[in-house]
């Protein structure tokens, strides 16, 4: 019997589709199974206008059958089968796919679903196998055919029996296991399972395999095995499923099994689209966070597959970082995937389905906050940190997408708002959005800037995480509404009046105000009169645009290698307050004692904002030599 050459240019040709493809051996078990779905479609399509086949769609399957002592693994199918020819084409020449020259020449219809396209899937089976024979019957022949290689010289096609009709059968003879890899892992039952179960669960013929099970008898002693023939794979995906029949127990079921969570999600998206872009998808938006969610060993993701085989365990493109919690399956035809399967070419299709599902997503969120308050709110406090810093690092980019469904505490009632809210119970003459950044509601409740404002009938929103700031600083605006922090120099809140009894009484001190500013010149650009303040001694404010709350969040990242980040700070005194005329005693009077009460104010000031005292033994000395006093 003659050894044929592979008909590809090169025995390296082959070594490159065995060796550097497919980065993870275990795809050779999808990639067979693949290729049997194909083979039983194509037969069953024949079938719908051949009434010789005999066939329904209920008589096709692929079985699998391990042999541990032979160690081997077979797959087999009762589908089209091959030609000598066919071999000849087919397995002989590499890269050649009878599928897709198939779908091409057909036009198959929905009920059809024809997975391969490149020719190479078949060549995976070399990563794990030492031996391949493939034994097959194609429809309307009355000879079989038997193909055997070894994946390295050539190939043998010889004639035999296959006396359980048309079909074919592939017959993998494992290598022998190594250090580094065990190739009799692919001969347990469980593995196998496994791993049907992860890549071929939605293929639409049955897979079978005999299956053993250990059970006990009545007393528990003695065990006894049970062998029977099982269905592996669930076959119809859910989201392929039409939406009016299925309960929201089914969607919960399907996500806590697939997705190993053990709470039902808050929400599910469950889409149908065609057109530029045809898939199905049914996506989840879970009620907690993974454990390492925050962390950056997270990947986002969603499974996808391409005709109901899974292609990508978490394809990262399909998801914004800001959307990054969602899970969920995306299956198209449409995907255009390189030879392995296992990775996307990047093309058009894959952008317009992840913008589709952004705005599918975004859409389900405000429907949510709109419905259902109370159960937006507990999803908000689990993932929406995570929409503060998609604006941010998008640098405004998703402004549009996630402006509406941001949400702060506020002084209006200590409850959540949304910007859309604030807005609209703004008072007529208010043109900016007011905010205070602190650790907790409790700690901005106690700045001294809040009381004038709310005094005034303002609404503040409550900044608590360090990120709230910096989101805001990006997105610039709400609606035309300029953000304003109740900390800022120019906070505008008094009548003409009230301004030019401030600017006499600033004119009047200002000799004072500079001598303060030269006590503590390192500290602060410089010291004035509060504008902000209405029973509370001092405050600090930014003059630039790095505010005091954005210096403590910088300074306290561990990646800032000792350099300081500093705001420009301005020490601000209260007119109103009895140290204000203290104050003016020392200018006069005692300029020694003047310098220790500047650096004192600084100090509480520091500590109001939540900063730490540059010198506390000089900070707490001063107190005490007042005390004394």
């Amino acid at each position: 019997m003659q050894t044929k050459e592979f008909k590809a240019e090169s025995k390296r040709l082959l070594d490159m589709m065995i060796n550097s493809i497919y980065t993870h051996k275990e795809i050779f078990l999808r990639e067979i199974i693949s290729n049997a779905s194909d083979a039983i479609d194509k037969l069953y399509f024949k079938s719908l206008t051949d009434t010789s086949v005999g066939m329904k769609k209920s008589d096709f399957a692929i079985n699998i059958a391990i042999d541990k002592e032979n160690r081997t693994l077979t797959v087999s199918d009762n589908g089209i089968g091959m030609t000598e020819e066919d071999l000849e084409n087919n397995l002989g020449t590499i890269a050649n796919s009878g599928s897709f020259a198939f779908k091409k020449d057909n036009d198959l219809g929905d009920d059809v679903d024809i997975i391969g396209q490149f020719g190479v899937g078949f060549y995976s089976t070399f990563m794990v196998a030492k031996e391949v024979t493939v034994v097959t019957k194609a429809f309307g022949s009355d000879q079989a055919y038997k193909w055997t290689s070894d994946g390295v010289e050539g190939y043998t096609i010889e004639e035999c029996d296959k006396p359980d009709g048309v079909g074919t059968t592939i017959t993998l003879k494992l290598k022998d296991d190594t250090d580094d890899e065990k190739y009799s892992t692919y001969l347990d039952q469980y593995q196998i399972q496994s791993l049907v179960k992860k890549y071929s669960d939605y293929i639409r013929f049955p897979i079978r395999m005999e299956v053993e099970h250990t059970h006990y008898n009545e007393e528990g002693k003695e065990p006894e095995v049970h062998k029977a023939i099982e269905t592996l794979n669930s076959m119809t995906p859910i989201w392929k499923k039409n939406k009016s029949e299925l309960k929201d127990e089914d969607y919960n079921n399907f996500y806590m099994e697939k997705f190993g969570d053990y709470e039902p999600p808050i929400a599910h998206i469950h889409s149908k689209n065609e057109g530029v872009a045809t898939y199905d998808a049914l996506l989840y938006i879970p009620a907690r966070a993974p454990f390492d969610y925050y962390s950056k060993d997270y990947e986002k993701g969603l499974q996808l597959y391409s005709s109901g085989v899974m292609i990508m365990e978490k394809c990262a493109d399909l998801l914004p970082d800001w959307f990054s919690f969602v899970k969920g399956v995306v299956d198209s035809e449409d995907l255009s995937l390189n030879i392995s399967r296992e990775l996307l070419q990047q093309d058009r299709q894959l952008k317009i389905i992840a913008k589709n599902l952004e705005k599918s997503i975004k859409n389900e969120l405000a429907k949510l906050l709109k419905n259902d308050r109370e159960k937006y709110e507990k999803f908000y406090s689990v993932f929406g940190l995570q929409f503060k810093f998609g604006i941010y690092q998008s640098y405004g980019a998703a402004n549009e997408t996630l402006k509406d469904l941001l949400m702060f505490p506020s002084s209006f009632d200590g409850k959540n708002v949304t910007l859309k809210e604030y807005v609209s119970r703004m008072k007529e003459d208010q043109k900016e959005i007011y905010y205070a950044c602190g650790e907790t509601k409790e700690r901005i409740e106690m700045l001294p800037q809040l009381e004038k404002i709310k005094d005034k009938g303002y609404e503040v929103l409550y900044f608590t995480q360090d990120v709230d700031e910096f989101a805001i600083k990006v997105m610039i605006n709400y609606d035309g509404k300029p953000f304003k922090s109740i900390s800022d120099a120019d906070l505008d809140l008094d009548t003409e009046e009230e301004k030019e009894e401030a600017k006499k009484l600033d004119e009047e001190n200002k000799d004072m105000f500079t001598f303060m500013q030269e006590a503590i010149a390192d500290k602060v650009k410089t010291v004035r009169l509060s504008k902000k303040l209405k029973t509370h001694p001092v405050c600090l404010s930014s003059d630039g645009s790095i505010t005091i709350e954005m210096e403590k969040v910088l300074n306290a990242m561990p990646q800032n290698d000792g350099n300081k980040v500093k705001a420009e700070k301005a020490l601000e005194i209260n007119p109103n307050h009895p140290i204000f005329e203290t104050l003016k005693d020392l200018y006069a009077n005692d300029k020694d004692k003047l310098k220790d009460y500047a650096k004192l104010l600084y100090d509480q000031a520091l500590l109001i904002e939540g900063m730490s005292i540059d010198n506390p033994v000089e900070f707490a000395n001063l107190v005490c030599e007042l005390m004394t006093k």
